[in-house]
This record gives C-alpha cells, structure tokens and sequence, in this order.
C-alpha cells in the first residue's frame, strides 16, 4: 500500500511554509481522527485518540489611538497626550489594555520618538497608563473614565491675569508645610508664607485674597515689596530668576469661611471661586503653591480652544 493510501484530506502550503487544511485518517486507536487550524495555533476543536482539546478564549482587540490632525501653535506632546487620553477613555471595554509601543504611537501620530515619550510621561504621572522595563505601556484598570478638562496655556497669561489690581501684603514668614500640601514639599520640613489682599483699582473693594506657600530658598530672595507691586509668578520668574516649566491650575466652587468672609465683604458660607495654582521648575520641582480666594461677584474664566 502506498504512503497515500489510508489518507484523505486535502493540505495547502502557505508561502511561509506553514501547512494548513483539513485531514482525516484513522489514529492508533483505530478511530477516526479530524482536526482543522493552522501549524501551531491552539484555536479550535480537535479530537485526538478520542479525547477532546479545551479551546481558549478569543484575544481582546488591539487598542487602537484615534487619529489626531497636529496644531502647530501648540505643543506637540500636549495634543498626543491629549488624543491619547480621550482613546484611552473611550475605548471598548473589551478591548486590549496594553498599548502599542514608543515607536509605533509616534509614527502613528507623526511625531518624534521623544515627543512621543513626553506624552505618555504626563498620562503615566497622571495614573493613566503604567509603564514597565521591557513589558510594555498598560493602562492602568482603575483609570478614571471621567477627567477633569485641562488646557494649555502661557506663564505670561498667567500674569496678565493676576495683574492689575492694588496689592497689600497681610504677612508673610516660615510655617511648618500645612499637611494638605505635604505632597508637594516632601523634601521641606517648612515653607514661606505669604498672606495677600487685592482691591479693585477703582472701587477698592476687595477681590480676592491669595496664600503662597514658597520654597524657603526661594524665598529668600523675595524682596516684600516686590509683591506690592507684581503678581508672584512675575516675581519669581522677572526678578528672583525661577526658571519656570509649567503651572498647573485648579478652579472650584466652595464656600466662605470666616477668613474669607471677612476679608472679601461677603456673607459668612457665600459661594467664592477657590484657585489653586502650583508652579514647578525646570527640574520639576514645586517652587510656589498658590491658593487664591476670589469673590464670586468679581471673577470670570473664558477659555478660546482652537479646532485648528
């Protein structure tokens, strides 16, 4: 009998030398053998010596980022970390939770390979994605689905914004670092503290009033005066020489505490525009932590996003 004989089925070679197909035959045992799949692949049913093989689950969807057309008047890491943020929040459920790599990200989104490792710095100091020597980017699986809305803007708008208003200074001196900013100062056992009051050039009613926690060797270098004068992100930068990297603000509702209510003229538990600005060097330390109190009657926040 020849080789063929007591075989039937049908096998197609791929180009890679894989063979693929349908086979039936009879196996040791004298039963009827069948199996289908590629060389190698475990997906399927197949029957051996009549004993059946468990079948794994199919693989999770690759994650794929959107699509993103480049702002040139912007940042580039800014807008990946952006678009990366928003595929990453919005994507299926079932879909894979690691990321395609350094190199494939920045070619899909058409930027260099650092700019590429930039953004998924600021998404990993975020708690976003998890980053791992030689296993890969995941995201992280109690990342929040819902993400506070952060815009990019300048230092100099920060300054625009805070200028223009007569300033007295209320005290300023060394305090043990307040427990709800311990985070930020982790390697000072105290900071510097300036108290600030900020009237209305017309009117002198008071608009808000402003704490600065500042790093004590910066600190000294801070002529009093100068704060009667300038906003304390002008100080820092113009006259101390802070090398300023980014400043990172937060605006919320609360309501007046007594403090507040007596140094802003308004009802005790009055509703006020909280703010909370925390400016970091080049060498991305926290050099100032300001926390301004705004009169909800004197403050407005417009924002211009550009589509293109």
């Amino acid at each position: 009998m020849t080789e063929s004989q007591g075989r039937t089925g049908a096998d197609t070679r791929r180009p890679d030398g894989d063979t693929t197909g349908t086979a039936a035959g009879t196996g040791p045992d004298g039963h009827a053998t069948a199996g289908t799949g590629t060389e190698g692949d475990t997906t399927g049913t197949a029957r051996a010596g009549g004993h059946a093989r468990a079948v794994p689950a199919p693989p999770s969807p690759a994650f794929a980022p959107d699509s993103l057309v480049l702002n040139r008047k912007l940042p580039l890491w800014y807008q990946v970390s952006q678009s990366l943020r928003a595929s990453i929040l919005g994507r299926p459920r079932d879909a894979s939770a690691r990321l395609p790599t350094e190199e494939q990200l920045a070619a899909h989104y058409g930027v260099s390979v650092l700019t590429m490792r930039q953004a998924l710095k600021e998404l990993e100091a975020e708690g976003l994605i998890s980053r791992h020597r030689r296993r890969g980017t995941f995201i992280e699986p109690r990342a929040r689905r819902v993400s506070p809305v952060r815009l990019l803007g300048s230092v100099d708008a920060i300054v625009a914004q805070q200028s223009g208003e007569a300033t007295t200074v209320l005290g300023h001196g060394p305090t043990a670092v307040p427990g709800d900013l311990a985070e930020f100062f982790p390697d000072c056992a105290e900071v510097t503290c300036y108290r600030r009051l900020r009237r209305d050039g017309q009117s002198d009613e008071p608009t808000n009033w402003a704490e600065n926690a500042v790093r004590p060797d910066i600190a000294a270098r801070i002529d009093v005066a100068d704060l009667e004068r300038w906003p304390m992100t002008k100080v820092l930068r113009d006259v101390v020489g802070v090398r300023i990297s980014r400043i990172t603000d937060t605006v919320e509702a609360r309501l007046a505490d007594p403090v507040t209510a007596e140094l802003l003229q308004v009802p005790l538990l009055s509703p006020i525009l909280h703010y909370t600005g925390v400016t970091y060097d080049e060498e991305g330390r926290v050099v100032d932590v300001a926390r301004i109190r705004y009169r909800g009657d004197r403050f407005s926040f417009s924002v211009t996003v550009e589509a293109h």
